[in-house]
Formats: C-alpha cells, sequence, structure tokens
C-alpha cells in the first residue's frame, strides 16, 4: 500500500461498492505502453518475457500505489496469434508489417480459432503467466486486468484497415464473418483469463468516429460488443470499454453494449457524458494524457485532475480519475507522481464532503 493512503485498492474499491467510506477517489492511469519506464525498461525489454512484463506493472503500482495494474495483451494480440506479422521496436510498441489475411474470401478457410490458445500463442502464454506474477506479488492489494481488443480493432489486426473500411460499404457480409472470428477469439482470451481472477478492459479504437460513422458503429460494432459483455457476464464478470477518439455522438451506443464501466477520451467533457450514462455504468476518466500529462506543467496537471473530480465525483455508479487514454512512452515519472498527488489530493474523501454542494 501506498505511504499516503490509507486503504488499498481492494479495499477502497469494496468501500465504495458497499456505500461506505472512503479514504480518495480511485486513480487509475492507463499504465501500459509506458510500463517499462518504471523499471528502466525499454517496451522491447518490458514485453520480452512475463517476469518484465509483471516487473515493470508491479514497480509502477510501488511507486505510484495506483488502483489497477494493465497487462499488455494489446490491441494486435488477436491478430498476432493468427499469422501478422509486426515490427520488434526498441521502445514503443509493435506495429503491422503484413496482416495475415490477403483476401476477405479466405475468413473462413485461413482463420482458425484454435490458434487462439495459451498452448499454441507464445504471447498468450506470456501475458497469463505475467498476470500470475502479479497476482502473487500485489494481488491481495491491487486488481489486475488485460486490454482486449474489440472485434472491429481485432479485426484491423488481421486484414488491412485500409481495406476492411472500403469492405464495410463494398463486401458487408463478409466484414460480418470476420468480425464475427473476432468476437469469438476474444471470448476464447477473456474467459482464460477470468478463470484465473483477471479484469478485462476492452479498447476498440477503429470504432471510432475519427474512423466510422454512428451507422456503421450501430451494425458493425455494437452487436459484437453486445456479444463479447454478454459472454464476459456470463462467466460473473464485469467490463471496461474505451474507444479512442471521438465518441460524442455514440456514448448512448455504447452503453447499450452493457460495459460496467466506460472510459472517455477527452473530446466531450466528463459532465456532459453524465448526462448520458451516469446511471448506467462507472465513468473513468479523463485528464488529457498529450496537453497536460505529456506537454503539461504541474500546475496544469493539478488543474485538470481537478476539472474531471469536480465534473466526475457524484456520478450515480460512481467516478475515477483516470487519463483519457494510454500514457505515452515519453512521459516523465515526474509527471506521473504530481498526476498521482493531485488525485489524491482532489480525490480525498474529506475533500470532496467539504465540496458535495459546489460538486453536485
Amino acid at each position: 500500500m501506498h505511504k499516503d493512503d490509507l486503504m488499498t485498492p481492494n479495499e477502497r474499491m469494496a468501500a465504495i461498492f458497499d456505500k461506505k467510506e472512503f479514504d480518495r477517489l480511485p486513480i487509475m492511469p492507463f499504465i501500459v505502453s509506458g510500463a517499462g519506464n518504471f523499471s528502466g525498461m525499454t517496451h522491447k525489454e518490458k514485453r520480452s518475457c512475463a517476469k518484465n512484463q509483471a516487473q515493470a506493472q508491479i514497480d509502477a503500482y510501488k511507486r505510484l500505489g495506483h488502483d489497477a495494474l494493465t497487462i499488455e495483451f494489446g490491441l494486435l494480440g488477436i491478430g498476432r496469434a493468427c499469422g501478422t506479422k509486426l515490427s520488434d521496436p526498441e521502445n514503443s510498441a509493435p506495429a503491422i508489417v503484413e496482416c495475415c489475411l490477403k483476401n476477405l474470401d479466405q475468413v473462413k478457410t485461413a482463420l482458425d480459432l484454435d490458434l487462439i490458445s495459451r498452448e499454441k500463442d507464445p504471447w498468450f502464454r506470456l501475458c497469463y503467466e505475467a498476470f500470475q506474477i502479479c497476482r502473487e506479488a500485489v494481488g491481495d492489494e491491487v486488481p489486475t486486468s488485460i486490454n482486449l481488443p474489440g472485434a472491429i480493432t481485432a479485426a484491423a489486426s488481421i486484414y488491412p484497415i485500409e481495406k476492411l473500411l472500403k469492405a464495410i460499404r463494398r463486401t458487408p457480409e463478409q466484414v460480418h464473418e470476420l468480425l464475427s472470428f473476432c468476437t469469438e477469439a476474444a471470448k476464447i482470451v477473456a474467459k482464460e483469463f477470468i478463470n484465473i481472477g483477471c479484469g478485462v478492459f476492452i479498447a476498440d479504437p477503429v470504432a471510432s468516429l475519427d474512423l466510422i460513422n454512428r451507422e456503421t458503429y450501430r451494425e458493425f460494432v455494437l452487436p459484437y460488443t453486445k456479444d463479447l459483455v454478454s459472454y464476459i457476464h456470463s462467466l460473473n464478470a464485469g467490463v471496461g470499454y474505451h474507444i479512442c477518439g471521438q465518441t460524442n455522438k455514440i456514448v448512448a451506443d455504447m452503453l447499450e453494449s452493457g460495459c460496467n464501466s466506460m472510459s472517455l477520451d477527452i473530446h466531450v467533457p466528463v459532465k456532459d457524458y453524465r448526462a448520458i450514462c451516469e446511471d448506467k455504468a462507472m465513468i473513468i476518466g479523463n485528464v488529457d494524457v498529450l496537453k497536460t500529462l505529456l506537454h503539461g506543467t504541474r500546475e496544469d496537471i493539478h488543474e485538470d485532475v481537478k476539472r474531471t473530480v469536480m465534473e466526475g465525483y457524484g456520478s450515480k455508479n460512481g467516478f475515477v480519475i483516470s487519463t483519457s487514454c494510454d500514457i505515452p512512452i515519453s512521459v516523465t515519472m515526474e509527471n506521473m507522481d504530481t498526476f498521482m498527488e493531485a488525485g489524491r489530493k482532489y480525490g480525498n474523501y474529506t475533500y470532496l464532503q467539504s465540496l458535495t454542494d459546489e460538486i453536485r
């Protein structure tokens, strides 16, 4: 437990869910790509083995005392298992070099769900072992989750995204076949991790309104997200949901997925989301990872954290102080310390109670 806290993350979340007094609001920055910084590792070193992947998360927790760890299964995890070739950069996340699927006519013949298994996929196995290390080290204090791609994002790791977006208009039936495959693949991954006590957080950046419109979201994203979320619920687990970029016109649609918590990017203020979703899901958000954490001053970080708290606290299903997206590798440790310092200051229970009338 961090020296500046009175409760462990697990104790804190239990108190909040039970409507009891807590020391501060949960603080859950998305420490995924940049986790290696906390152990003095490059991204390549961090992803090289289960021990390193876990140690980066453990060291981040020891320094910050934040409320959730994340194992980086990643947006490309399903594509990787299917045979997509990835780059191997020293200090950035891998990128797609060559997608495994050349033609959508091959969905039924070239893709095999048997490849999406811990036994056959080394990356799946590495992440699985990393979670077990985290659970052994700090599992009594803090929960750990994996980031799992939504169906359309997983599809873009199997079939080139520019071709995928064109195919939505030209051959929609084939796109639906690919999305169905990706949903079943995500279920396989989710089940394995949930069975050993790991949480699941769905990230689906290709579903952003920067790339598709609302009609496309409702036809090609929402049904598969609902299916995956329903499956996760059937395993007696909750699930968080995040779409990068513009989501201002699909907030209500996203909530139809049945997600338990929704993570917000920067484009719409938390207060505007509350009117739509506060009685349906916990709100997670949304300090700007670029303007504030990467380029901002200490004062900027305090101001942005205070803004999110003032807008989010009092939400009917709870509010978590977080970042707008994954934190860039180049964000300094000092800025992360300041983020946590500000979260502890403005998320403090006593402070919040003194401002209840103003906040609500």
